[in-house]
């Protein structure tokens, strides 16, 4: 076992050091987007499903309480959390439109739509990127190596260079702290 776990930390740090080639830039491109939308008085909306969504609720605590420094809270939602509206849009409208309808209801223009999916894929995530692009709103994606759907449909796609989901979500959420303390740097 302890063989194994050796192999699995050199394989999530191989993944960390090949996003150091290109994922610098994202991070400050996404960082500049937001910090200038929560400057405005907008907002950050963040989604996902599964290992996704917790990573979306994760990033909008650390904004809304403090991620490491002492300072007013940053406007920021993920819209996982809501069990009752999540299954009674499921019911009535179709999953696909768990996140999109939440979008319509509590987005405005100036906002940013953060959707995040290992597989770029997640037809939920999707609808809503979409339906934050005809809000008005920036659009963030946060996918795998291709990218997959949300690639070619998001203003900005971070893609972690790996297929593995678990090495995938390591650094989504890693992504998402040092996003985090950018946008403390900033506001």
């Amino acid at each position: 076992m302890k063989k194994r776990a050796e192999e699995l930390l050199k394989e999530s740090i191989g993944v960390k050091e090949e996003f150091l080639k290109h994922g610098p830039a994202k991070l400050a491109d996404i960082t500049k987007v937001i910090a200038g939308s929560l400057k405005s008085g907008g907002k950050l909306i963040l989604f996902g499903n599964g290992g996704s969504a917790a990573d979306s609720q994760h990033i909008a605590a650390e904004l809304v309480g403090r991620f490491k420094k002492d300072r007013p809270p940053i406007s920021a939602i993920a819209l996982s959390t809501n069990t009752s509206t999540i299954t009674a849009l499921g019911n009535d409208y179709g999953y696909e439109t768990s996140f999109s309808r939440q979008l319509e209801a509590l987005a405005r223009k100036g906002d940013v739509a953060m959707g995040i999916s290992t597989s770029g894929n997640s037809p939920n995530v999707i609808e809503a990127i979409k339906t934050a692009e005809k809000l008005g709103l920036k659009t963030i994606a946060m996918t795998g190596r291709d990218g997959g759907k949300l690639a070619g449909l998001a203003d900005i796609t971070l893609k972690v260079p790996s297929d593995n989901t678990p090495r995938i979500q390591e650094l989504h959420i890693t992504a998402g702290h040092i996003i985090c303390e950018l946008i403390e740097g900033q506001i």
